[in-house]
């Protein structure tokens, strides 16, 4: 039979795909949704709109007739209604991704999904149409946010043998692959609180031959210690950070029951920006609570931080958590509003900073697109590039380009 592989949400869910694909064995797995007599949904449920993404889409499938299995974080909260509603054949939760290959040759129908609570032990070796790899830590959340499913979904914190996350970086690296990114539920946790940690996980990594950049996924500030700190003058960290404060009021982080202050999330990104870094963060618009007294003051400490990248967004009531049993007052103008008063904040920073860096590009090329090949960076910001080489896949250092709105632009 021929599997198709459909990936729903975050970084951590292309690792998953992929780590379920090496367990394939005797199935063709291809790359076009319309060759596939079975689809693989690796699902995301962190808000009720991405549910209805998820749920829209197998409607779609199933009407194709196609055999219809569901894993991912949506395996856990919407699993049985969607396994005996809409017609999907088998739910198995991430805990059983490497059984994949003897649930796809079942012919009844099951569920399995349970909380997670194991760590993956294979190894990755190869990321399909990726330019980089994805290096999964950890998986688990211990943090109890108020408007956030993913602990219940994903389960409690825990790390991966760092003899496994360094062996599989060494063969990702072998393969090609000179630029990984570092996942996970939440990366900052890694270790446990034991003698290993993110800091000293990180010297090891930057340590492997022919290996030019670490990029980490988000990071909480509160998880930002000493050992962490050493490595940042490392060349092969990339010169940016996502740090997630999720406001700039403190009295709207109590509400959100968020662990940061945001005194000292302004005094960690001083410090940072200081030594060079590109800054993003993560934010949210309009949670319940959100008063005009309150934004108000968001808007005033939210000028002060030196952010250059956001990932801003509504919020949306996420069935299961304490945000979503809270009132909200906010009316979809206002926090539309709302919303483009940070970005254009950002949005400048971005500009200015752009025009201010003094040290050469290093770009990894990513693909073509057009006249231009595109890619990031070692700010994490995106370049287009013109030239008569074949850049695909290849590191370039630039040195002359034009900054845009958009972009940086460059010939080579």
């Amino acid at each position: 039979m021929k599997v198709y592989f459909k990936t729903f949400g975050c970084r951590t869910n292309i690792y998953d795909t992929e780590f379920m694909k090496s367990f394939v064995k005797n199935h063709e797995i291809v790359n076009d949704e319309n060759d596939a007599q079975i689809v693989v949904i690796n699902s995301c449920t962190v808000t009720n709109g991405a549910d209805s993404d998820v749920r829209n889409y197998i409607n779609r499938v199933k009407r194709q007739n196609k055999r219809i299995f569901l894993t991912g974080c949506g395996a856990i909260s919407k699993g049985k209604e969607l396994h005996e509603n809409h017609g999907v054949f088998g739910v198995f939760g991430m805990d059983e991704k490497d059984k994949i290959d003897e649930f796809l040759s079942r012919e009844t129908k099951f569920i399995i999904a349970n909380t997670p609570k194991k760590v993956d032990q294979n190894i990755i070796t190869h990321f399909e149409n990726h330019t980089k790899a994805f290096l999964k830590i950890q998986e688990g959340c211990n943090f109890h946010c108020s408007y956030c499913i993913i602990p219940s979904v994903r389960g409690k914190s825990r790390s991966i043998d760092e003899s496994v996350i360094l062996e599989e970086a060494k063969e990702l690296v072998q393969n090609g692959f000179n630029e990984l990114v570092l996942t996970g539920t939440n990366l900052g946790s890694y270790g446990d609180g034991k003698s290993r940690n993110l800091g000293k996980l990180l010297q090891k990594l930057g340590a492997i031959s022919n290996l030019k950049r670490i990029r980490l996924g988000s990071l909480e500030p509160t998880q930002i210690d000493e050992s962490f700190r050493e490595i940042l003058r490392e060349k092969w960290l990339e010169k940016h950070l996502h740090i997630a404060i999720q406001h700039t009021n403190q009295n709207m982080l109590s509400i959100m029951r968020r662990r940061n202050k945001t005194r000292d999330d302004l005094r960690l990104f001083c410090e940072l920006s200081e030594l060079g870094f590109a800054l993003g963060t993560d934010f949210i618009v309009a949670h319940p609570g959100e008063s005009d007294e309150i934004w108000a003051d968001a808007v005033e400490n939210f000028k002060k931080f030196p952010l250059t990248h956001l990932h801003a967004f509504i919020y949306s009531k996420r069935d299961g958590t304490h945000s979503a049993s809270l009132k909200s007052e906010i009316n979809g103008i206002e926090a539309k509003k709302r919303l483009k008063t940070l970005q254009n904040i950002v949005f400048l920073n971005n500009l200015n900073f752009r025009k201010q860096v003094k040290s050469p590009l290093e770009v990894l090329v990513e693909r073509k697109s057009g006249e231009f090949y595109s890619g990031f960076d070692q700010f994490y910001n995106k370049i287009l590039i013109k030239s008569d080489q074949n850049l695909e896949k290849k590191w370039v250092e630039i040195r002359n380009y034009d900054v845009t709105n958009e972009a940086n632009l460059a010939e080579f």
